[in-house]
């Protein structure tokens, strides 16, 4: 068996979130400033994590936030990003560029939940979820193959797994949160509503261990640009491929970074 933690960041602000415009994968916008001073701010905040492997989306408001997470970090500066498609946002088709507002609206028309409605052209949630899990196919063969199997490393990990987020760990310690024991951190840059399916998905189906003062609400609200999510991971190695064994929530939606930093119009 084999354990790591996988950290899962949003891009930073762009001016179509201040717009509240819908980005998808047709609109590939750069950071703001404000979405540059959040990258930095997350960087600084993750400074000292040593991540053996960083996924990123290929839209370049992805790419822009893990740059300077990884020009931030004392041990990662200058590290190899693999650009990763499966990553990329939830498609919206013929809404992508316009007002959210207009998203729901759309939705009220055809009857259906703004998060259960596909506007014409746009990805389904299965679909998003579909890239999901071949991202975690993809993230779990390679895991397996570069840092084989320790059996050492379980017991620890999978001990501060299970105490979720403990109100012990003071504000200092809170970057470093349910990383002691694992000798591997994975890194993923990402997207908003991308991110909440993936949430859900390792919630929901894949029944992962949650922390114990952590309500569902919290678990599935919308991730803030650059929020940060962590999961502890245990796979086993059997002759058909990896396999998950164990996946625990340590937290979602942290955004202790961005106290110092005013706040978006």
């Amino acid at each position: 068996m084999f354990t790591f933690t996988l950290t899962f960041i949003r891009h930073g602000e762009t001016q179509y979130n201040r717009d509240k415009l819908l980005q998808g994968q047709g609109v590939d916008a750069p950071l703001s400033e404000t979405g540059i001073q959040q990258g930095e701010a997350v960087g600084r905040y993750l400074r000292d994590i040593k991540f053996c492997k960083v996924f990123v989306s290929n839209l370049q408001r992805a790419v822009q936030t893990a740059e300077l997470i990884l020009r931030n970090n004392i041990h990662c500066s200058g590290m190899e990003m693999f650009l990763e498609p499966l990553l990329r946002e939830r498609g919206f088709g013929i809404a992508e560029g316009r007002h959210k507002q207009d998203l729901k609206n759309m939705a009220n028309a055809s009857g259906q939940s703004c998060r259960d409605y596909t506007p014409p052209g746009g990805e389904t949630l299965d679909q998003v979820k579909l890239r999901f899990k071949n991202f975690l196919q993809v993230l779990f063969k390679q895991m397996l193959d570069v840092h084989g199997v320790s059996g050492q490393e379980i017991s620890s990990v999978a001990q501060s797994a299970s105490d979720g987020a403990s109100s012990d760990i003071s504000p200092s310690d809170l970057a470093s949160d349910g990383l002691h024991g694992a000798s591997a951190h994975v890194l993923v840059v990402s997207h908003g509503a991308y991110i909440r399916v993936a949430i859900r998905h390792l919630v929901e189906d894949l029944k992962c261990g949650l922390p114990a003062d952590e309500k569902m609400s919290q678990l599935f609200s919308p991730c803030p640009n650059t929020g940060i999510s962590r999961f502890v991971v245990t796979l086993s190695r059997t002759k058909s491929g990896p396999v998950l064994s164990a996946v625990h929530c340590l937290f979602t939606n942290r955004k202790d970074h961005l106290q110092n930093l005013p706040d978006p119009e």
